[in-house]
Order: C-alpha cells, then structure tokens, then sequence
C-alpha cells in the first residue's frame, strides 16, 4: 500500500511521516506539492495521502493557508474523490491546519467552506512540550479506534481549535467526530480540548500532536522510568491494518 507524502514550500516533517508508514507497513512516496497538483492522478495509485507538519509558505498569510489554497484551487476535485475511492488522509500540526483550511476537515456540509480553525495559541506563545492525549471511544476515526490514552509531542503557535459556530461544535461532538483531546493539560485553550477531529466517513484524520515524531519508545521522556505505553506508530499501524481488510 503507497503513502503519498507531500513535501516542499517549507514542510519540514515529511521524512519522518515518510518514515512512520514505512514502518507501519506501508510504502512511503515523498512528493513535492508541486509536482502532486500538476499530476493529480497520481493519487489513484496510493492508500494514503500525508499532509505533514512544518511551516509550509513560512506560515505566510496564515498557518497552512496557502498550501490549503493551492490543493483547493487546483486539485480539490481529486481529493475529494480519492476520500469518496476509500483513501485516507492524515494531516498533522500544519497538515491539520491545511486540511481544516481546504474544508476537508471536519467536512460537515460536504460544500467544502470552512467551518473550523486553529488560531493562535491562548497562552500567546509558541508550544514545545509532551502532553496526555485520549483517543475518543465512540469516534468514527479509523486512524484512533481503540487506542489507548498516551503522551505525544507537540510544537506549535497556532494550535488552539475553535469552531464557526456552536452548532459546528455541537455536530462535530454528537456525530462522532472528535477523534482525541487533551487529557487534563489543554496546552493551547483548544474548544472541549480537542486534539484531533475526522471527517464523517473517519478516514481523513487531522492533529495538532506529532505522532510520527514519536515512533521509538526511546523518544519518551519518561522512558527511565519504566514502560511508556503506546506510541505515536499505533496510528498508522491501526490505518494500515485497516486499510487492509478492504
């Protein structure tokens, strides 16, 4: 099963996404934005499609605005139908904030306008820490299903999560949407403390956490202390093992 990743214009954890499928079992493909928007087709020879974390643009205009801007003008006919084809998208960090940007994510009127955003952090300053997240047991997301609680890194300026409204809220909470939140430590002021959010057929996952930067036990804090738990590769395990059952 290929993983498309997408790199350039600034994105700087690619080789580690590349890196986290391979290891899941996956065969990770590094593509230039570039290149991907003017061979769309492409995609139909792929599994899944990594929109990894980073400064694409230089945050310029806004975090992930003119990556999302450049999918949505020139490819968002062929990501829709690779979703609708049974593919999956993970977005991670400035991934997260591409797709919510594209309208992929959380995709509640499937018209492809915005109806979320992840704006600047509450604490007004820029976030390099490890925090407890929980993955949602009654969410539609694939990528999380029965996962256990863990620490993950994260590292961003603009992470918080907010919605258009409250009733985007109201739906991406009773339609099982939320895939994971913030365990007791809300690092960002994240509405409900979410983490993480799906699309309603809970193949397109994004996140503000870096679970490909966590796929060694070794790279736990709290390694010396005894068992770390789960890490950040049991997502993309738990994709590709679902991926293929189909």
């Amino acid at each position: 099963m290929k993983a498309i990743i997408v790199t350039g214009f600034g994105i700087n954890a690619d080789q580690e996404l590349a890196e986290a499928f391979r290891r899941a079992g996956a065969s990770p493909e590094c593509v230039h934005a570039a290149d991907l928007v003017a061979q769309p087709a492409r995609l139909a020879s792929a599994s899944f499609l990594g929109f990894p974390g980073g400064f694409s643009f230089g945050d310029h205009l806004g975090s992930g605005q003119l990556l999302a801007r450049l999918f949505k003008t020139r490819m968002e006919a062929e990501l829709k139908a690779f979703v609708a084809d049974g593919g999956l998208i993970i977005g991670i960090c400035n991934g997260f904030q591409t797709l919510v940007k594209t309208g992929l994510l959380p995709n509640l009127s499937a018209d492809g306008e915005p109806e979320a955003a992840l704006i600047h952090n509450k604490g007004g300053s820029f976030v390099d820490d490890w925090v407890p997240v929980r993955f949602e047991p009654a969410s539609r997301c694939v990528w999380t299903a029965g996962l256990e609680p863990r620490l993950l890194p994260i590292r961003h300026g603009e992470g918080r999560f907010v919605t258009r409204d409250a009733a985007a809220l109201s739906r991406i909470e009773n339609e099982g949407l939320v895939a994971l939140r913030y365990d007791g430590l809300d690092p960002n002021g994240s509405a409900n403390g979410i983490a993480g959010i799906c699309d309603p057929t809970g193949r397109v996952l994004g996140l503000m956490p870096h679970p490909e930067a966590f796929i060694h036990p070794e790279a736990h804090p709290w390694r010396r202390r005894g068992s770390v738990g789960g890490t950040g590769l049991d997502i993309f395990r738990q994709a590709v093992a679902w991926k293929s059952k189909r």
